[in-house]
């Protein structure tokens, strides 16, 4: 079983299972994880899944694509850890993951 852990403005964490091959943005949405809109359901065409990828976890999870660093020009406080979340995908290697949401999303 592969654990996210979601961390809030506030705060609060939140540690949830992932389904191999699913994204952490579906991953959030399926398991009511406050802090992340996805208005554009998954495709890559906004920034309201935008999330701080833990530094420790920025390796394994990699850098953004183009198109991806693209839309993250639309969110709000972007920092060099700044990923989409929809742009993530689960895996074992992903396991304990630590991401934690903007003030806002864009």
């Amino acid at each position: 079983m592969i654990k996210i852990t979601y961390v809030d403005i506030q705060g609060q964490s939140r540690t949830v299972t992932a389904e191999e091959g699913s994204t952490v943005m579906e991953t959030a949405l399926k398991n009511d994880v406050p802090g992340i809109d996805a208005e554009c359901g998954g495709a890559c065409a906004c920034a309201t899944c935008h999330v701080y990828v833990d530094p420790g976890w920025m390796d394994k999870v990699g850098k953004p694509e183009p198109m991806e660093e693209d839309m993250l020009d639309f969110a709000f406080e972007v920092k060099p850890n700044s990923r989409l979340s929809c742009q993530i995908r689960v895996r074992p290697a992903l396991d304990g993951l630590l991401v934690r949401t903007p003030p806002r999303q864009g």
